[in-house]
């Protein structure tokens, strides 16, 4: 049981071995603590037909946590829309934010294992980032992770994957991301 109070995601020993220096090297950084850092991960998954049927978003939940290692929160219409038959509190959704060694353990499935597991996958936009260093995509399958068995899963969904950073801007941002491994494509 000592043994796992030593524990640290590789990634995050990682980043303060090696990419501190890195990042600090090319943006000319004065102190360590200037150097970008994730700070979230958050996981969304719409379940749009949860609405009629209530199993389908227990399986979406199910996965989810499966994928996470954490409980997902169920996510609610903020308002009715009656071309989509939807009221107001209906369930509609789930989503996970993951901080600290989870969320490094996240990153470090999702780009290891997960992506290169996409069918035709070239490599992620490089153009996602909102401009403050976040990055979003979307996955169109959740059974690229190894948690999930293709055999148990009732449909294939899609998700969005949300990496915020504490990075100022996206030159900064996707600097950040590249030292993690995330395969960016090059056009």
């Amino acid at each position: 049981m000592a043994d796992a109070a030593k524990y640290e995601p590789r990634l995050k020993t990682q980043y303060r071995d090696t990419i501190v220096k890195a990042m600090q090297d090319k943006f000319e950084y004065a102190n360590p603590m200037q150097v970008p850092r994730l700070e979230k991960i958050v996981l969304n998954m719409g379940v749009g037909e949860a609405a009629q049927d209530k199993k389908k978003l227990e399986k979406a939940l199910e996965e989810m946590s499966l994928i996470a290692g954490q409980k997902p929160v169920v996510a609610r219409a903020k308002k009715s829309i009656a071309g989509f038959k939807l009221r107001e509190g209906m369930p509609i959704g789930c989503k996970v934010t993951l901080r600290k060694d989870r969320m490094y353990e996240f990153l470090d499935r999702l780009v290891t294992i997960a992506l290169p597991r996409v069918r035709d996958f070239r490599g992620v936009n490089p153009k996602s980032f909102d401009g403050r260093g976040n990055y979003a995509m979307g996955l169109k399958e959740q059974i690229v992770f190894p948690e999930i068995s293709y055999d148990n899963i009732d449909k294939v969904r899609g998700m969005d994957v949300i990496i915020c950073t504490t990075a100022g801007n996206d030159d900064e941002a996707r600097e950040l991301l590249r030292n993690f491994n995330m395969p960016f494509q090059t056009n």
